[in-house]
């Protein structure tokens, strides 16, 4: 009778030690899961994914240890994003992070109205129809924004600085993204207009529609060119400057990037700065905040590099005006 007794005992403690871990998996919380929508592609620069992440850090949350992000990358292809969007959404994910062009924030928008979405992007977001206001987005958006599209009379200034005789800019915009490539068309349009230079627009969204740019840049004649703030351009930014180079023609862009990779010059919102700010929003949201309380933060840092190397190479000097001003000069 003691052996059966045993026996029975020793079966119940092993139910018991198979049943605990279960329980314990079963009582263990889910992590959070961040839908992460990116223009570009998985490889794009590290500085990009890591600004985001620091960002969420600093709001006390990190990737793996008390949440989860989930990535979807556009490939530069903003037919994509509405899918993917989508994706995200039927994956009920807590917050979408719709980050680097306003085509992803748009993507976002019109897949839900309900999940919270914070975008970082170079663009106004009222006057893309994101928000009701900088101060008080309404609805379930906010985020960042670097007004690189605000600031596109400003870069033609530059280029008219560092090359004064220039009697005719180009200015390269990207089809796909009509919201940034009108309103950047029409600012620079009228800034060149103003001082007397000739204006042309120049649109590619494919490699193969850089070739044809850069075949009617040099039938045009055009003295400059500067690069509208986009995703597919800031990824192509050595092919870019090398066809610039290959014209002898000055060059400018929204992003540090294309400088380090030959450009002649860049003017636009810190990068960095937007993506951290995102990531803290996404945080922020998680912890309870709505995006409506949220309000739009703007840059306050705008980077401007120069290139001495390329100037040379085009014979150009550079104004000491032009240097002192300079956050940095690859020589």
């Amino acid at each position: 009778m003691n052996g059966a007794i045993a026996r029975r005992a020793f079966v119940t403690l092993l139910g018991i030690a198979a049943v605990a871990p279960v329980a314990a998996l079963a009582q263990q919380p889910t992590l959070p899961v961040i839908g992460f929508l990116g223009a570009g592609a998985p490889n794009t620069p590290a500085g990009s994914v890591a600004a985001f992440k620091d960002g969420l850090r600093s709001a006390g949350f990190v990737e793996g240890r008390n949440a989860t992000i989930e990535y979807r990358w556009g490939n530069d292809r903003n037919d994509q994003l509405p899918a993917l969007a989508k994706e995200l959404v039927r994956r009920n994910v807590v917050v979408i992070a719709a980050l680097g062009t306003t085509p992803v924030a748009v993507a976002a928008k019109a897949a839900t109205t309900s999940i919270p979405v914070v975008f970082a992007l170079g663009a106004n977001p009222v006057a893309a129809g994101l928000v009701d206001s900088l101060s008080r987005p309404g609805g379930n958006l906010t985020g960042t924004t670097r007004l690189t599209v605000e600031i596109a009379p400003k870069r033609l200034e530059l280029l008219r600085e560092i090359a004064p005789s220039i009697r005719s800019m180009a200015l390269l915009v990207n089809p796909t993204d009509p919201l940034v490539a009108e309103a950047e068309a029409r600012q620079a349009a009228a800034a060149a207009h103003a001082i007397g230079i000739d204006f042309h627009l120049l649109r590619a969204s494919t490699e193969g529609d850089l070739d044809i740019v850069f075949a009617e840049l040099a039938k045009l004649g055009a003295g400059a060119l500067a690069i509208s703030t986009n995703a597919f351009f800031t990824s192509r930014t050595p092919l870019i400057a090398a066809g610039a180079q290959t014209l002898r023609i000055p060059s400018i862009a929204a992003s540090g990037e294309f400088v380090t990779n030959g450009g002649l010059m860049s003017y636009g919102g810190n990068f960095t700065e937007s993506l951290h700010g995102a990531g803290v929003y996404v945080g922020r949201i998680l912890k309870g905040e709505k995006p409506a309380d949220l309000p739009v933060q703007q840059a306050t840092k705008f980077d401007f590099l120069i290139n001495l190397r390329t100037a040379k190479a085009l014979g150009l000097t550079v104004p000491p005006s032009l240097l002192a001003r300079a956050d940095e000069v690859i020589e």
